[in-house]
């Protein structure tokens, strides 16, 4: 990991590090490419990590999925946006529970105008940066299979947890809509959130390891 003036009180740092775990973050990155030279994703940076993603990416925008709830990680982070000059956004979307339509149309519209590169992040990177990563591909044109493949082990993503959900939408429209209807048109016209949460279930091993051991959010 590069270097970058690592600012914050004690106080701060200590609930970041501590609180949040950004301790194993220091290490520990998942960071990949989602859109060439566009959108990158990752768990949630570090001030030090921002900095070098910055100088070695060139990133622009900060979307942070985890939402405004106050931490020291998002004090930490904005402080590092502000001097890096990166713009910073929050959305905030749900690991396990069924994708908002609002939310994804106002993902659309803040991709559409965002200054870009752009990084993505919630906390460990795994389901929610995984469910917006596979969302921008299909903005972009991409396949629901295309999109699926961001929600993988490799991220850390366990799709037979409660965290499944996010994979059960991308194969709805790939079932429902793929190939008959653009997918904006069908998370519009035709997208049942209340009909996906009825319909998905959890396993019990995954649902208790990422709920219960790793403490996902």
């Amino acid at each position: 990991m590069g270097g970058g003036r690592e600012e914050g009180s004690l106080a701060t740092w200590a609930d970041s590090l501590l609180v949040d775990h950004a301790v194993f973050r220091m290490v520990w990155h998942n960071f990949a490419e989602v859109i060439p030279g566009r959108l990158y994703r990752s768990n949630h940076p570090t001030p030090g990590r921002l900095t070098w993603l910055v100088r070695r990416y060139g990133i622009r925008t900060l979307l942070n999925l985890r939402g405004d709830k106050p931490s020291g990680s998002t004090t930490l982070t904005l402080d590092a946006a502000r001097r890096l000059g990166v713009a910073h956004e929050f959305l905030a979307f749900e690991s396990r529970g069924a994708p908002h339509r609002d939310r994804i149309l106002c993902f659309h519209d803040l991709y559409r105008r965002m200054a870009v590169p752009a990084l993505i992040h919630c906390k460990s990177g795994s389901d929610r940066a995984g469910l917006v990563a596979g969302l921008a591909i299909l903005f972009e044109g991409g396949s629901a299979a295309d999109a699926l493949r961001q929600l993988s082990w490799r991220f850390g993503h366990f799709s037979h947890s409660r965290a499944g959900i996010l994979d059960a939408f991308f194969a709805t429209y790939a079932a429902q809509g793929e190939g008959r209807i653009p997918f904006l048109d069908w998370v519009q016209t035709e997208y049942d959130e209340n009909n996906l949460r009825q319909n998905f279930t959890a396993h019990g091993f995954a649902a208790f390891l990422n709920d219960r051991v790793l403490r996902r959010e």
